[in-house]
């Protein structure tokens, strides 16, 4: 196993164990812990009488942005030859809400308002598209993309992951444990996709994700 597969072996495997873990610790639960409530608390606090604010910082983690995001991410990839790229962009928020919503959820049963919270689906979602953006701008072969751009890339994807966390804590969808899991969710998902995409052939995520781009490169300079 290369280091690139032993990198996103070890993402997926922590990542499942910390939502096994929490969930463990916090299943049946309908009140906060103490921590959460330490957490949680200055958040909501700030954004007191602010909750038009707090909605729409949680709004990159809402299904609209979501398509869309992922839709730009998938055209892009096809239009580079990234077909591997394309398909991990398309899978990745459905598989990481699937497991939130229809796995996760029900077994944990933890209620914030009535409301079955662990892990945050918003959160899942929104680290989904970051991890995503990451594996593939770490796998690009382009390496004429300047280096500024591809982290002004990154910081704006995290950046708009934790505002999705404190907008979701603010408007009481969440407690801030429950992000922690859906970040964990989503980025294990994005790793694991990888992992499986990347078994199709025997070379590493981005020498393989890139395949049709390289072999375009080697016919021109041939030519």
């Amino acid at each position: 196993m290369d280091v690139t597969r032993r990198r996103l072996a070890a993402v997926t495997v922590g990542c499942a164990i910390l939502v096994a873990a929490l969930g463990a610790l916090f299943a049946g639960q309908s009140t906060a812990d103490a921590f959460d409530r330490a957490a949680d608390a200055p958040v909501i606090s700030l954004f007191a009488g602010h909750g038009g604010l707090a909605l729409w910082l949680a709004f990159p983690g809402t299904t609209i942005p979501a398509v869309v995001v992922s839709a730009v991410i998938a055209v892009t990839c096809l239009l580079t030859g990234r077909i591997r790229g394309a398909l991990l962009a398309i899978a990745a928020v459905p598989v990481a809400v699937g497991l939130c919503e229809v796995l996760i959820k029900p077994l944990v049963h933890r209620t914030y308002i009535g409301q079955v919270v662990y892990p945050s689906g918003h959160t899942a979602t929104v680290f989904a598209l970051a991890a995503t953006i990451t594996v593939l701008l770490l796998a690009s072969p382009r390496p004429a993309m300047a280096r500024p751009l591809r982290v002004l890339i990154l910081a704006v994807a995290y950046l708009a992951a934790v505002a999705v966390i404190v907008g979701v804590i603010a408007v009481r969808f969440h407690y801030f444990s429950d992000t922690v899991a859906g970040a964990a969710v989503g980025t294990g998902t994005v790793c694991g996709l990888a992992l499986v995409l990347d078994v199709v052939r025997p070379r590493s995520v981005g020498a393989r994700w890139m395949a049709p781009v390289a072999k375009r490169d080697q016919s021109r300079a041939r030519s």
